[in-house]
């Protein structure tokens, strides 16, 4: 299984110290560069800039074909562009993205994906994590879900 990262979900994954999950679900995982100089920047939070400087041997990097960055809207960040494009490169079985707009520009190009959340619900249906205290902890952070959301997620998986 081929699977690519956005900065999001590292971002908050390592937030939450929740990290592991991704090598529990997927074994390795992918990250172009623009999301590694997305979380190696100043502005990211210094507990992410330190996970990355020593990457755990699970977490690969490689660079989209520049054919393939011009099909992807440019109206993304580079990061969300970058992990689109290494996805279809590599012919991902799926990329992790947060962003609404990366989101959709993944379906319009048939590349199966999934958010934070939804690694958070798989890794919980593989008692992996409570579900509950983590997405407590998520909350704690600047990640943006609304309070709807997390009511319909614990609604939907009561066993969790």
């Amino acid at each position: 299984m081929i699977v690519i990262s956005d900065t999001s979900g590292i971002n908050y994954l390592v937030l939450i110290e929740e990290i592991d999950v991704l090598e529990r679900l997927y074994r390795t995982v992918t990250i172009p560069p623009a999301v590694q100089r997305e979380l190696l920047a100043p502005r990211s939070p210094e507990k992410v800039r330190t996970w990355l400087v020593s990457p755990p041997d699970w977490l690969h990097f490689a660079t989209p074909a520049r054919e393939t960055m011009s099909l992807v809207d440019s109206a993304l960040d580079a990061g969300e562009r970058e992990a689109i494009a290494l996805a279809i490169d590599l012919h991902a079985s799926l990329v992790l993205i947060d962003d609404s707009k990366g989101r959709y520009e993944a379906e319009l190009l048939h590349v199966p994906q999934t958010g934070t959340l939804g690694v958070l619900v798989m890794a919980s249906e593989r008692s992996l994590i409570d579900l509950r205290s983590t997405l407590s902890r998520l909350r704690q952070t600047s990640f943006f879900v609304s309070e709807k959301l997390i009511q319909r997620l614990l609604n939907q998986h009561p066993n969790l």
